[in-house]
């Protein structure tokens, strides 16, 4: 059975929003108009449907849009490999807060897995940079994430050979098929922490398999050869790193390499016995997280007008 709080409440307001390409994204809001502004961006394979646990958290006094990735969710799928790179998230993201940040005004930004390389390759985007307070970077990472994957087991060691066996795992052709007591094992290994509760898998994997099996192949070919260092060298708003201890595909290594490189760090917090999908497993963390974001915010504007 699916956790209650996995479960999206009815959304204030939906858009659709056209990106540079034409390629049209879904998006919703959750939470009062006025509250503070928090947008959301999800990870690989994933929807908004992913990020409800903190959309419950927050929407009580916050106002929250989540945003489906194309391909992902409503929002269009791509009909080939042009419309699959960083510089395509990042035009999407640009769309969204173009069309939900008003002018003058700024949001938080918290994006997990790919949603977090989607933050980090928008940073040189002045569109993007006017309308950022700060950003929560969660269970991501910048470069070298097939190098530094830990779904293989550890007696595979040979780092070449392991390499190669990533790359055939996430750019599998296979489908997922209907959710499993296998495929929840087998998802719950390679994603999640072992004391994650059945609930959480369940509901994590319905919006795995969700995902149409083309889009994930042409995604997890991006991913594996991701490079946003520069981009994220430019990412000047305070920013908070999040990560679960027990993460196999962007492990806490990540984690320290973003917050020696962000030009404004503001903390690194490692949530013991948790793996990549904090958002899920630990949604009251992650969200005091992103509320930390906006009340420091808020407090730098203070002085800066004091």
């Amino acid at each position: 059975m699916v956790a209650a709080d996995c479960v999206l409440p009815a959304a204030a307001e939906e858009y659709r929003i056209r990106s540079a390409d034409g390629h049209w994204i879904h998006a919703e809001a959750h939470g009062p108009e006025g509250a503070p502004l928090v947008v959301l961006a999800h990870g690989w394979t994933c929807s908004t449907l992913f990020w409800a646990p903190v959309i419950h958290q927050l929407s009580v006094d916050h106002r929250v849009v989540a945003y489906d990735q194309r391909g992902h969710g409503r929002s269009d799928v791509p009909p080939t490999a042009v419309g699959y790179s960083t510089a395509r998230l990042a035009d999407d993201l640009e769309a969204v807060l173009t069309r939900i940040v008003p002018a003058g005004e700024r949001a938080v930004l918290a994006g997990h897995s790919m949603g977090g390389m989607t933050i980090m390759a928008a940073a040189d985007r002045g569109e993007v940079a006017s309308r950022t307070a700060a950003a929560v970077l969660v269970s991501t990472g910048p470069s070298d994430l097939l190098a530094e994957l830990d779904v293989v087991p550890s007696t595979v060691r040979p780092p070449g050979l392991r390499r190669f066996l990533h790359r055939r795992i996430l750019q599998s052709r296979l489908p997922l098929g209907p959710v499993t007591a296998v495929s929840r094992a087998m998802l719950k290994y390679s994603t999640m922490g072992p004391a994650t509760p059945g609930g959480r898998v369940e509901a994590t994997a319905r919006v795995v398999h969700a995902c149409p099996t083309g889009v994930r192949r042409q995604w997890a070919r991006v991913l594996g050869e991701l490079d946003v260092r520069e981009q994220l060298a430019e990412l000047a708003v305070p920013a908070i790193v999040v990560v679960g201890t027990h993460d196999r595909l962007t492990p806490p290594v990540h984690a320290r390499r973003m917050v020696a490189a962000l030009p404004d760090p503001r903390g690194l917090l490692e949530l013991p016995g948790v793996g990549h999908m904090s958002p899920v497993e630990r949604p009251a963390e992650v969200a005091a997280e992103i509320r930390r974001a906006v009340n420091f915010t808020t407090e730098d504007a203070r002085s800066v007008s004091a």
